[in-house]
């Protein structure tokens, strides 16, 4: 059976896809506002892993809509889970089986259990988050071990991340993000895997 993953290029969705692998037919899917966005490098993470991958635009207006939020809440976690709930909800609409690279520790994005219910309901679908159970550290001690990774500063990783999109977003609205986001969020991109 196929499974939709939701895949940024980091280490936490291709654990997750990795954890899958063995048991689903796993295609790794990048949303983004842009059709134009340049995700070579998330492609190019997909190939090391050896899975499918998929380009999925987000729907219309949505950009604007968690670019209002993030700006009347001042800070960037409601948009980004405005942004991943759509787009889990975009996958659930293709796949019957759908995933994340979400964390125990994580706080965005990150559906609470009623909202994961009532998208499996709603849909159809199985919403699985094989790191649910995984702190960060873990998470970090598995991707050290089998991957090759690259770190660096949000905006400036070549990932598929949404937080990219949204600080764009405001700078062509004329406001700085930078208050407006943490002064210091690491990224990661697979650049390979471990022998």
């Amino acid at each position: 059976m196929k499974v939709g993953v939701l895949f940024s290029g980091g280490k936490d969705s291709a654990l997750a896809a990795l954890l899958l692998a063995p048991h689903y037919e796993v295609e790794l899917n990048t949303f983004s506002f842009d059709q134009n966005r340049d995700l070579g490098a998330v492609e190019a993470a997909a190939a090391v892993l050896g899975l499918p991958w998929w380009h999925r635009m987000l729907p219309d207006g949505l950009l604007e809509t968690a670019l209002d939020r993030l700006v009347a809440d001042g800070y960037p976690g409601g948009a980004i889970n405005l942004v991943h709930r759509a787009a889990l909800k975009a996958l659930a609409g293709s796949y019957r089986v759908v995933a994340d690279g979400t964390r125990f520790d994580d706080r965005v994005p990150m559906l609470d259990p009623g909202e994961a219910r009532s998208l499996m309901d709603r849909f159809g679908c199985s919403y699985l988050r094989p790191l649910l159970g995984f702190p960060r550290a873990e998470v970090d001690r598995l991707a050290d071990r089998h991957l090759v990774v690259e770190r660096g500063e949000t905006g400036r990783m070549p990932n598929g991340d949404y937080e990219d999109e949204l600080r764009a977003g405001l700078r062509r609205r004329g406001i700085d993000p930078a208050p407006l986001f943490p002064p210091v969020h690491e990224q990661t991109l697979v650049r390979g895997r471990m022998g």
